[in-house]
């Protein structure tokens, strides 16, 4: 394996870690962001209402991207002006 392989990638994008990863976030992490209690969003998930998931270990991650996605669908189509 030669020293590339090694090396983390570099981005000009903030969202990128080393090798080309996406941060991925806890469930804690997402509650504060969102300014959530934590049982909402494994309620939302039970129901299928968050943002998608991957469990690691017995653990829940979720991209930044899917939770930026995910935010973009809740968008309030009347308050945008689209609706």
């Amino acid at each position: 394996m030669g020293d590339d392989m090694m090396t983390p990638a570099r981005t000009a994008d903030a969202d990128v870690r080393p090798f080309g990863l996406e941060p991925l976030l806890s469930v804690s992490d997402l509650a504060e962001y969102l300014g959530v209690p934590q049982q909402t969003i494994y309620d939302w998930r039970v129901h299928g209402r968050g943002p998608r998931a991957s469990k690691v270990g017995k653990r829940l991650r979720f991209a930044a991207s899917d939770v930026r996605a995910w935010l973009q669908r809740q968008a309030d189509p009347v308050a945008d002006g689209r609706g």
